[in-house]
């Protein structure tokens, strides 16, 4: 029966039995007066995921499904956006639904009802999720969850738990797809259900689990175990993605809400009209390199090399201590393998620079010229290991003075991340002669990586944002996107293909940073 024949239903019953039938919905929802519409928005309040992600379109109801369940569900519930002036309004829904503001109080951020409270806060930056360290909710809601970083994300569900005899546990992420870099981890952390190229693709509202394997990565398995890891029997958590679209909020859809959506820009349109996961991200003012030629890139890789193209080049990012992992990204010509993952807790301390040298030698092929990252300190130890067994490996310094000038030759470079970066842009340009050769690995994290810096626009230098400020607004470190433009800076001796490589290559040479290699490569 459609919701539609209910209401019909409903309004031929005599008013005493309409009565009744108020008092009873009123009692199952705990007199709030707050249910699901009827299909995705039902289908993800009764969902038994641990961790749902229920979004899409714009006006999906996503918001709430968030609040219905704090009223109706839950002894202790938060509810996130990612500025507290943005919380407010999910106060005001709040006090829509329920018809007053009894038991608000504005200075805490808490709403008290007789059984359960509902507490609303923003988390605007990095280190504001210090604020939730501890605090147990069984009901986490992060509203708009592109907007956070991941690191706030998976910090602050660390406390989803509750001490209440048989109280259901749960965290719901709501939102649409990511318009910037800094929500691509939502694509990563769902990539089940929103990746196309995902190996085994997941149907909307299927449960899958998952937990963190033996090398401190994120693994999926096949149900909820316990599974055996590191010696240790562990439960997994499900997930799930529920897609919402205008149409299934009947509030919303019965006004002018999609003729507003139609008219936004294209890139937003794709977003929250459409719902498009692939394609709504929105190009900051001044990034370096465009969203559309990374993705172009990515669209053109194989799972194999090009025949006969040798491994000319390793971009190394060490690791030797924290929790950042050694990343090793392989180039082929224009081709880019899957970036190597090493997890911090797997290179010891004490010998970390002669592990991860170790780990270079095994990876290398083809005599592949080395990269090392000596600018946060971890790959001095490897460097000087690699050259006591024979490999000259090449220093990389980003903070050091950049050498050469663009392309069209107007501009220079103020340090040399900046000359990496943008060279690897103009590499990846593809309205350059004979269009770009780059092959690179499908990744969101690498997409975003490589589309988060933007410049400073002047007119004769070239700056690229600080790594330290497009970590900060990432929440989490650059390493994978480093290690691929590292990876570019050399080699190019090696590359045989046709195209636009080989232009680059006769036009430009480039910058290397240890003594007397600090020089354009003639």
């Amino acid at each position: 029966m459609s919701l539609k024949e209910i209401l019909e239903a409903f309004e031929a019953l005599p008013e005493a039995t309409k009565a009744s039938v108020v008092a009873d919905v009123e009692r199952l929802v705990g007199g709030r007066r707050w249910v699901p519409n009827e299909g995705p928005q039902t289908g993800a309040y009764f969902s038994e995921a641990d961790e749902l992600f229920y979004g899409g379109q714009a006006g999906g109801g996503k918001s709430d499904l968030e609040i219905g369940l704090a009223l109706t569900a839950h002894h202790r519930s938060l509810v996130l956006r990612r500025t507290n002036k943005e919380a407010l309004g999910l106060v005001e829904r709040i006090a829509e639904i329920v018809g007053n503001r009894d038991g608000w109080s504005g200075q805490q951020g808490i709403w008290r009802f007789d059984d359960f409270t509902v507490e609303i806060g923003g988390c605007q930056l990095e280190d504001d999720k210090q604020r939730y360290k501890g605090s147990p909710h069984d009901l986490i809601c992060f509203d708009e969850v592109s907007d956070f970083s991941e690191s706030q994300y998976t910090f602050i569900i660390g406390w989803n738990r509750s001490t209440k005899p048989g109280q259901r546990c749960r965290i719901v992420a709501a939102g649409n797809p990511p318009t910037r870099p800094e929500g691509l981890w939502v694509l990563k952390r769902w990539a089940a259900w929103l990746d196309p190229n995902h190996p085994s693709p997941a149907k909307p509202g299927e449960l899958r689990w998952y937990t963190t394997g033996d090398e401190g990565l994120e693994i999926e398995v096949g149900g909820p175990g316990p599974h055996l890891i590191g010696g240790e029997w562990i439960k997994a958590r499900s997930r799930t993605f529920i897609p919402a679209k205008l149409s299934d909020n009947p509030d919303l859809a019965a006004t002018d809400y999609a003729a507003t959506l139609a008219a936004l820009p294209e890139e937003l349109r794709a977003a929250y009209r459409d719902g498009r996961f692939d394609l709504g991200l929105k190009d900051a003012a001044y990034q370096v390199i465009p969203t559309a030629w990374v993705r172009m890139a990515q669209e053109r890789w194989t799972d194999q090399p090009p025949s006969g193209i040798p491994m000319c080049a390793m971009g190394v990012d060490a690791s030797g201590g924290g929790t950042d992992p050694m990343i090793i990204s392989k180039r082929y010509g224009g081709w880019y393998d899957k970036n190597s993952i090493i997890p911090a807790k797997e290179i010891p301390i004490e010998s970390a620079g002669r592990y991860c040298a170790g780990v270079v030698v095994m990876q290398r092929r083809d005599g592949a010229e080395v990269i090392v990252d000596l600018g946060g300190g971890y790959g001095s130890s490897m460097y000087e290991q690699l050259h006591e067994n024979g490999i000259k490996a090449i220093g990389y310094k980003g903070a050091e003075k950049g050498f050469g000038k663009t392309l069209c030759g107007r501009f220079t470079f103020s340090n040399n991340r900046s000359a990496a970066i943008w060279r690897f842009r103009e590499a990846l340009d593809p309205g350059q002669p004979g269009g770009s050769s780059i092959m690179l690995p499908p990744s969101a994290t690498l997409l975003a990586d490589l589309t988060a810096p933007t410049y400073e626009p002047d007119s004769k230098t070239i700056t690229v944002e600080s790594k330290k400020k497009v970590c900060e607004r990432l929440g989490r470190s650059t390493d994978e996107g480093d290690a691929v433009i590292m990876a570019w800076t050399r080699g190019l001796k090696e590359a045989n293909i046709p195209g636009g490589f080989k232009e680059l290559k006769r036009r430009q040479t480039p910058t290397v940073v240890v003594g007397r290699a600090n020089q354009r490569r003639k």
